[in-house]
C-alpha cells in the first residue's frame, strides 16, 4: 500500500497546483491513499467549504488541519465531515474530531492529527499523552496508523518519533512549510520525516509575499501577510507499507 501525504496547501494557488498535479502523481506512483493538510488554503489561514470539496474532488481520503483550523468561520458548517480531521489534542469538548478511520485495499487506516505545544501559541493538551490514549483505543481495530504532527519545533517532532516508534506506521510533520531531508524508517518500522513541506508559491517566505515578510523582519513594524504569486511547487512524501507486516518499508520525498 502506498500512502501519499501532501504538505500544507497555501492559498488558492496551492489548491490549483494540487488540482494540476495530483492525477499524474497518483498514476506515476500507484498511490492508494491520500492525506492533505489544508489549514492554510484560505488566503493562508483556514479553509472554506468550497475549498474542502475541491480537495476531496482531487482524491483526498483525509484532510488534516493545524493552528489555523478556525481561521475561517465557514469551517463550523462542515467541521464534522467524515474526512476532515482537526488536532486531537485541542481542549476537551471542542467540536470536530481528532482522528478518523478509513478503509483501503481491505485494510483499515487511522489518520490522527496532532498539534505541537512549543512556540505554537495555541491552547492544547499534551500531544504525547493524547495520542497514546487514542492508539490504545484503536490499535486492535485498525491495520495502519498515520499521524500528522503539526508542530514548529523539530525537537518536539523528533521526540515524538521515538515515543511512537513501533506504535504507528507513519509519522510526518507539517507546519514549517520547509521540506526536510531526514526521512527514515525507525528501528521498529515507523516511517518518519520531520516536515513534508508545503504546496504553494515557490518564490516566497513560506508561502507569503517576500516584500511583506522582509518589512516585518527588518523594521519590526506590522505588515499584513499576503499569499505570494508566481511559480508553484508541490511537496509531499510517499510511504510504502508492507501488506504482510503493516510496517513502512520505503519513504520517498516528492517535489513537483
Amino acid at each position: 500500500m502506498k500512502i501519499l501525504a501532501i504538505g500544507d496547501l497555501v492559498g488558492e494557488i496551492g489548491l490549483e497546483k494540487l488540482e494540476k498535479e495530483i492525477s499524474k502523481i497518483k498514476e506515476e506512483n500507484n498511490i492508494d491513499f491520500i492525506i492533505v493538510n489544508g489549514e492554510n488554503v484560505a488566503e493562508g489561514m483556514g479553509i472554506t467549504a468550497k475549498q474542502f470539496e475541491k480537495i476531496l474532488a482531487c482524491g483526498a481520503d483525509a484532510v488534516t488541519m493545524g493552528n489555523h483550523t478556525w481561521g475561517k468561520k465557514d469551517i463550523f458548517s462542515f467541521i464534522n465531515a467524515p474526512k476532515l480531521i482537526r488536532p486531537a489534542n485541542y481542549p476537551e469538548g471542542v467540536c470536530g474530531k481528532g482522528y478518523g478511520i478509513y478503509e483501503c485495499k481491505g485494510k483499515k487506516i487511522a489518520v490522527i492529527n496532532l498539534i505541537g505545544r512549543t512556540d505554537m501559541n495555541v491552547l492544547s493538551e499534551n500531544p504525547f499523552l493524547v495520542v497514546n490514549k487514542i492508539i490504545e483505543k484503536i490499535k486492535d481495530k485498525v491495520d495502519v496508523i498515520v499521524v500528522d504532527f503539526h508542530a514548529e519545533a523539530t525537537a518536539e517532532k523528533i521526540a515524538m518519533s521515538y515515543y511512537l516508534d513501533g506504535k504507528v506506521q507513519v509519522l510526518f510533520g507539517t507546519h514549517t512549510h520547509v521540506q526536510t531531508a531526514d526521512e527514515r524508517i525507525t528501528e521498529k518500522g515507523t516511517g518518519y520525516i520531520t516536515d513534508i513541506g508545503m504546496t504553494g508559491p515557490k518564490n516566497s517566505v513560506i508561502g507569503m509575499e517576500v516584500e511583506a515578510s522582509l518589512k516585518r523582519f527588518v523594521t519590526s513594524l506590522p505588515e499584513k501577510y499576503r499569499v505570494a504569486k508566481g511559480e508553484t511547487m508541490l511537496n509531499g512524501c510517499i510511504f510504502e507499507i508492507d501488506d504482510e507486516t503493516c510496517k513502512t518499508k520505503k519513504i520517498t520525498r516528492i517535489n513537483y
